[in-house]
């Protein structure tokens, strides 16, 4: 936490922690003039940074639009270069949308991030635990986490949508997966939540802090389904044996975020036990970690993708 601020902001009930800003980014609102960062406080005794503070939520949107594309035509940081011209939401404690922010950009204030991860498997007695999953390699291309592996289906939420339509329009998008088979078949299974520090697989800075929440779904797929790349984001897709996906898992293939995925899907399924694994209590703690930040996960706001 020496390396860091708090981002504060002001909800419904009054100020509220929303993101971690780490150094370098509180040295860069600094210096900069107030007619392009908008209003700002810091006080470097309590290492808290009050920004975002207009008084409506077109406001606050614009001030920090005008921000982050300031820094990305001054290329002060190597992040923006992924910019991706979608709008990611920051909540405040009663669920409701304090401003939106480029997805590219949240990394820099360490606001909360909301994604849907899927598991796609089938049926196969043969193995030892009856099933095997459909793992996709992502592009070399890609700029974060390239060539790494990741879960079947995955995406982040834009502000606005509801995890059970991301979850469509991935499935087709990543995998060519049909429309009425994904809302036959995908069920959610629960949620899990982490904090992640980048490195420099992620792309940009590193030591950026990611608090994410990621609604997570599975797809017991038949065998005449076989899931096809189709944008461009996955190299190819493997059906892998259990056995497979622990040694992957274990040599470090898996990009962060969708190894805790797996690890959540493999304990659902009763293949990680507390008797197969000493670290079982542990790994439970980290995937469900408490997170610091408020949003619609304690809320009913997306109360439509958990009815499926």
């Amino acid at each position: 936490m020496e390396k860091l601020y708090t981002l504060m902001g002001r909800d419904s009930q009054g100020q509220v922690p929303l993101g971690y800003l780490p150094t370098s980014v509180v040295g860069q609102l600094g210096a900069m003039a107030s007619s392009v960062r908008g209003n700002m406080a810091i006080d470097h005794k309590e290492r808290t940074v009050h920004l975002f503070d207009e008084p409506t939520e077109a406001e606050r949107s614009k001030a920090a639009a005008a921000l982050f594309a300031h820094w990305r035509a001054e290329r002060a940081f190597q992040l923006l270069d992924g910019w991706r011209d979608e709008l990611w939401p920051v909540y405040g404690r009663g669920g409701e949308l304090l401003y939106n922010v480029e997805r590219a950009a949240i990394g820099l204030i360490g606001a909360m991030r909301y994604g849907v991860h899927m598991t796609a498997y089938v049926r196969s007695p043969g193995d030892p635990h009856g099933i095997k999953i459909w793992v996709p390699t992502r592009s070399p291309t890609k700029s974060t986490f390239p060539s790494m592996l990741d879960n079947t289906v995955a995406g982040g939420l834009m502000t606005g949508e509801d995890p059970f339509e991301c979850i469509v329009r991935e499935s087709d998008e990543e995998a060519s997966l049909p429309n009425d088979l994904v809302r036959s078949r995908a069920t959610l299974e629960g949620e899990v939540t982490f904090v992640y520090i980048t490195d420099e697989r992620a792309g940009g800075e590193t030591g950026l802090i990611y608090p994410e929440y990621q609604w997570v779904y599975d797809m017991e797929l038949p065998d005449s389904v076989i899931p096809q790349p189709k944008d461009g984001e996955v190299q190819e897709f493997r059906l892998c044996t259990v056995q497979e996906v622990q040694a992957l898992l274990a040599s470090g293939k898996f990009k962060p975020n969708c190894a805790l995925i797996m690890l959540d899907f493999l304990i659902r399924h009763g293949i990680i036990t507390n008797d197969n694994e000493p670290s079982y209590d542990e790994i439970k703690r980290r995937i469900h970690r408490e997170l610091p930040f408020p949003g619609p996960h304690s809320q009913s706001v997306f109360a439509a993708g958990r009815a499926h």
